[in-house]
């Protein structure tokens, strides 16, 4: 529990400024209750539909220092509550509408149901950069010749064959952005296509960006180094929780309870990421970061089939942690079979 106890004081606060919302909103007691609970409703979605999330950090996170480990949780925290629990619906909605930041907020504030319908109008958009984002994450990892363990092994040893054509990632997810391009209309496919290419571009940039700060021989190369995998972190976790901000909207349209709630969830999840790596899990169990990068593919699939038919973020969820649970099980199978092969 020691690893909890800052996301409970969290907790406890975020409720507590969401009762302070909902007696100001309603001058209530029914009225605040309704608020505290849309709000931990909120916040346990949002934790029990990012068990991968957290495993996929965790991949990342192990290999950081651990002076990047806290600035994950405290920098962390701070950009995935006001950046992209509250600022990123803000852009989003002042693009579409064509509207400062400012005026955004206005409008989520006056006129929350217009506010969360210009949001969900950006869904292709969204889901265009997210879905690309997150495919070359997942197909990173299996296009690795290096890579000697393997889960699904028929599967995973042939993609392994094809790390050594160049970019071979960004060929597939080129290909997937157009083969769902074809069955919405042609407005719409720009949109997405044009959102995609930009998932590809950021996740380029990240890349070298990572490899530009560790190759620089300075006293400075660990600290530049940590840098680059913590902004690679934070926009790989921004890309997990698109769609949990916009299927937020189905239980609450008032932008300040999202927030709260699914700060909660975020600092939750940042904290399990956390004891992951310290309790060396992923060594431990050595199918784990395999389902974890199978569930980034399956989101990212998903994240394209989205556009075409709206599916339920809670559907997302399950089968994210559907991939966890049987890895899981899968680990602690291979160890009773493998005792003196298990650390």
């Amino acid at each position: 529990m020691k690893y909890f106890k800052g996301s409970f004081v969290f907790t406890f606060i975020c409720l507590g400024l969401a009762a302070v919302l909902g007696y100001n909103m309603t001058g209530t007691l029914s009225g605040t209750l309704s608020t505290v609970f849309i709000c931990a409703i909120l916040g346990v979605l949002e934790v029990s539909l990012s068990f991968d999330n957290a495993v996929v950090n965790a991949t990342v996170l192990r290999d950081m220092s651990p002076l990047w480990q806290r600035r994950f949780l405290t920098w962390g925290i701070l950009i995935a509550v006001f950046g992209m629990r509250l600022l990123f619906p803000l852009i989003i909605v002042g693009i579409a509408a064509h509207l400062n930041p400012i005026s955004a907020l206005k409008l989520a504030i006056e006129q929350p149901s217009q506010y969360a319908q210009i949001l969900s109008g950006a869904h292709i958009g969204i889901m265009g950069f997210g879905g690309s984002f997150l495919g070359l994450v997942g197909l990173k990892f299996f296009f690795n010749a290096e890579k000697d363990v393997h889960w699904v092994a028929y599967i995973e040893q042939f993609l392994t064959k094809f790390s050594r054509v160049q970019s071979i990632e960004v060929v597939v997810v080129l290909l997937s952005l157009l083969g769902v391009a074809k069955f919405i209309p042609n407005e719409e496919a720009l949109t997405f296509i044009t959102a995609g290419i930009f998932g590809i571009i950021v996740f380029v940039l990240v890349e070298a960006l990572g490899v530009l700060l560790e190759k620089e021989n300075t006293t400075t190369t660990v600290a530049k180094a940590g840098l680059g995998t913590f902004i690679y972190l934070e926009i790989l976790d921004a890309s997990f929780s698109f769609d949990g901000v916009i299927g937020a909207f189905a239980l609450s349209n008032n932008l300040f309870i999202i927030v709260l709630g699914l700060s909660i969830g975020a600092m939750f999840v940042r904290s399990l990421t956390i004891m992951l790596v310290q309790l060396n899990t992923l060594t431990k169990y050595r199918y784990l970061e395999h389902g974890a990068f199978w569930a980034i593919l399956a989101l990212s699939g998903l994240m394209f089939a989205s556009v075409c038919k709206e599916i339920p973020e809670v559907v997302t969820g399950l089968i994210g942690a559907a991939f966890i649970i049987l890895a899981l099980l899968t680990s602690i199978r291979w160890n009773k079979l493998n005792p003196d092969k298990t650390k």
